[in-house]
């Protein structure tokens, strides 16, 4: 079981730190199993105090004896994690890696190891209502992909598919998802404010207009569409609304910014791909 295993978390920042809080407080993971790593002192003191776990400033000490690697450092930095840790893997741990664009098959190059599990959760995860789209190397035996299931399940529900191209798709649409949702509060709460409403009455109104058609969504399980056509009465104020955003291209703005989204992780992924197989020539 997941709560006897040893974790090292590999960065500490947001998501590495709402990682940390899922296992512990979610995942009822002790915080003297987990350890993670980063250069800033000031940084590891404060995860340390906060959450009772070890940070320590080298990952090679953190992986040391470890059943899990979680890798959540920031693109621009996994080149210099992935050299250093290159044959360093406890051979019985499962590797998680939750950074866009880098492959199982690159991964599992550069580190000479095998078993590698993909993830792309999102920012929910902080407060354990994420969704996290995942899959993992043919060569992950079947108690490392329970093991990667159960953390997983920490942050959130979670989606396995078989198929590893689907995480660039998840990127665009759940990774990437809350910003869309944040951009959409926003216009909705400057519209209330351009109306007359305090902004904290707009807010209000527009968090749990938000909140309660969610929850009506999913007690009622019916096409979205059929839910709009309900509450559309002709020549009323929502038929007219709806009008006015689908001659503005609504719906294709939406789509056109996720296939940006989900072209803009297959570029990020070829261009990690090419700096990591440069920094292994060179070796």
């Amino acid at each position: 079981m997941l709560i006897t295993k040893k974790i090292a978390v590999i960065g500490y920042g947001v998501m590495g730190e709402a990682i940390i809080s899922g296992l512990i407080q979610k995942g009822g993971i002790p915080a003297g199993q987990i350890v993670t790593s980063g250069p800033r002192e000031e940084r590891r003191n404060e995860l340390a105090a906060r959450y009772g776990i070890t940070a320590v400033k080298e990952n090679i000490s953190a992986v040391a004896e470890c059943d899990m690697v979680i890798l959540a450092v920031k693109p621009q930095k996994i080149q210099a994690v992935i050299k250093g840790l290159k044959g360093k893997i406890p051979t019985q741990a499962v590797v998680i890696s939750i950074i866009a664009g880098v492959s199982m098959e690159l991964l599992m190059k550069t580190l000479s190891h095998d078993a590698i599990a993909r993830a792309m959760p999102n920012t929910p995860s902080r407060i354990g209502e994420g969704i996290t789209v995942w899959t993992c190397s043919n060569q992950t035996s079947a108690d490392q992909k329970d093991l990667t299931c159960q953390a997983i399940r920490c942050l959130g529900k979670e989606v396995f598919v078989e198929e590893e191209n689907y995480l660039d798709m998840a990127t665009a649409l759940s990774g990437t998802g809350p910003a869309y949702v944040f951009l959409f509060m926003e216009a909705l709460i400057d519209a209330g404010v351009h109306m007359g409403f305090p902004r904290r009455i707009a807010e209000e109104l527009v968090v749990q207009t938000l909140l309660g058609s969610v929850e009506y969504y999913k007690s009622v399980s019916v096409h979205p569409a059929t839910m709009r056509n309900q509450v559309t009465s002709p020549g009323g104020t929502s038929a007219e609304a709806l009008y006015y955003l689908e001659k503005a291209g609504f719906r294709t703005a939406i789509s056109r910014a996720v296939w940006a989204a989900y072209q803009r992780s297959l570029d990020l992924g070829a261009g990690h791909s090419r700096l990591i197989n440069e920094t292994s020539s060179e070796d």
